[in-house]
């Protein structure tokens, strides 16, 4: 039996790149996955439906309360409850690196509303299901850009080191109701959305490899690993923690 069997899994920003491999895993592992994105996630769902798997795609904006109740209901209504949320919903691919003082504020506002608040009001809209399930796992998408500081992103690398505090403070508080809050913070992953953008491309893929222990591009499948861990049985007495996951270019 595979260790994810009858669980349910919400993963936000699960149409394409990094959570659409994790979707694809998770089900792979017997969960039942909701995949939950502001673009199209049908096909992501369709995918896992069409290897034997079970799947609901809910379109969604993590920005709103009403949407991501909307999806933890839909989650409920379909497969009785979540007992996993992946926070990967996000804003990076498409930003442009520039000096701080050059960064607008809306896009400022923007990023921290997805990257932040967006994984809060995830969240929120599952914590319910959780508890009346006995437990579950939250697990953040975070980035080593918060533990290394990277100069012109200092939205993006802000935003991120926000939920690594997040994700402790909510293993502190959600530790009594068997609630787990981990994260896992990936370094530079080349996607399809990092390879639209040429800035990104021209600025960090090139020096990413050289940069780490084990030199090779480091594409989304990397991550799912680390995931599925810490949403599974073999990590029940793990809370409050960041797996790197980066080819060795930071030792945490």
């Amino acid at each position: 039996m595979a260790e994810l069997t009858g669980r349910v899994a919400l993963v936000t920003g699960g149409a394409m790149g990094i959570g659409r491999e994790i979707c694809l895993d998770l089900a792979r592992e017997g969960a039942a996955v909701v995949v939950v994105d502001r673009t199209d996630p049908a096909e992501t769902a369709a995918e896992i439906v069409a290897a034997g798997g079970q799947a609901l795609s809910v379109a969604a904006d993590v920005t709103s309360e009403d949407d991501m109740a909307r999806a933890a209901a839909a989650a409920t209504e379909t497969f009785g409850g979540v007992d996993i949320l992946v926070n990967n919903a996000g804003i990076f691919a498409s930003l442009q690196p520039k000096p701080f003082t050059e960064i607008d504020l809306g896009e400022w506002r923007a990023v921290m509303e997805v990257n932040v608040l967006g994984g809060v009001i995830a969240a929120r809209s599952v914590v319910g299901s959780m508890r009346q399930r006995g437990g579950g796992r939250i697990v953040n998408i975070a980035s080593t850009t918060a533990f290394k500081g990277v100069a012109f992103l200092l939205h993006y690398t802000s935003s991120k080191g926000a939920v690594l505090a997040m994700t402790k403070a909510l293993a502190k508080e959600l530790g009594g109701d068997g609630i787990l809050v981990n994260a896992v913070a990936p370094g530079f992953t080349v996607s399809a959305g990092v390879e639209a953008n040429a800035d990104h491309v021209n600025r960090m893929r090139d020096n990413a490899p050289s940069s780490r222990s084990i030199q090779r591009e480091m594409v989304p499948g990397d991550i799912v690993g680390a995931v599925r861990f810490l949403a599974g049985p073999s990590s029940a007495f793990i809370t409050g923690q960041t797996i790197v996951v980066d080819g060795g270019a930071y030792f945490h």
